[in-house]
Parts: structure tokens; sequence; C-alpha cells
């Protein structure tokens, strides 16, 4: 019975469309720019467009849909989505930028005091690892990740449904 209640929950079906959606599209928009096709994509955060973000804005459309924008359920699903899109290109985009520096600065004394000589012999498993810098998102990405949650939620309640 719980199970069945989710599959007919459709804003959470179709926020977990929207992430699964949004983290697919990352894969060609990356090859259009730099010819270049990383599947990994699939699998990381940060990039063009932003799944969490569209994820966030299909659901409260969808919640909009469902309970109209003056229910106190839409006003609670806006602002959650406002918040996770302002973390996104704040707090998570700042990590992200400090942990680009943080390598950089790690990597050149690593090559300087120790490896200089012997970097480009080693083979992956051998150099360090590094943070992870894709963490957030430009303003544009939580843009973009935003528009197409919306455009899924509303093009499933008026063409679907």
């Amino acid at each position: 019975m719980f199970v069945l209640g989710l599959l007919q929950n459709t804003p959470l079906l179709l926020s977990i469309f929207s992430i699964l959606f949004a983290q697919f599209i990352k894969v060609p928009i990356h090859f259009a720019f730099t010819k270049k096709l990383d599947w990994s994509l699939m699998t990381s955060t940060g990039g063009m467009p932003s799944s969490h973000s569209a994820a966030v804005t299909s659901l409260a459309t969808a919640v909009g849909f469902e309970t109209g924008l003056d229910s106190p359920t839409f006003a609670v699903a806006a602002m959650f989505a406002g918040i996770v899109m302002y973390d996104a290109i704040g707090v998570r985009y700042q990590a992200g930028q400090h942990a680009a520096i943080i390598n950089r600065m790690r990597n050149e004394l690593a090559v300087f005091f120790r490896e200089i000589k012997h970097w480009p012999e080693k083979d992956e498993n051998e150099k360090i690892q590094e943070l992870k810098t894709l963490l957030g998102h430009k303003p544009s990405e939580v843009f973009s990740g935003a528009i197409t949650g919306i455009l899924i939620s509303i093009i499933f309640y008026t063409l679907v449904l």
C-alpha cells in the first residue's frame, strides 16, 4: 500500500524525473560545447543544467497544480525551491571554487617538493585524490535547471492530465 501511494504521487514522480532528465541532458550539452563525450556527468554534481533546481522547481510547480498557488503547501514547496537554488549558487558554488584553489596549491606543492621528476610516469591510482570542485552551480546553471523543472511539470499537467 505504501509503495502504491508513492507511485501515485505525481509531484514526487515529476521531481524524480526532472533530476534524471537534467542529469542525462548534461552529457549532450557538454558534448555540444567541448566535442567530448563524458558519461560521468550523469552522476556528478554541478554542471548545466542544475538537477537540484530542476527537481525543486518541478516539485513546486506540480504542488501548485495539485493544491493551487494560494495553498500553504505550495508556499512551503516554493520556499524550499528558493533556498535550494540560493544554496546551489552561493555556498556550494563557493565551496567548489575553494576546492579548486586548494587543489591547485596542493598539486603545485606536491610537484615542487616530491614528485617533479616522476609525476608524468605515475598512473592515476598513484596520484593524489583531488577535492571535488563541481559542488555548486553558476546562476545560469540554476536558472536553466529551474526552467527545466517548471517546464516538465507544466507539460505534464497540461498535456497528460
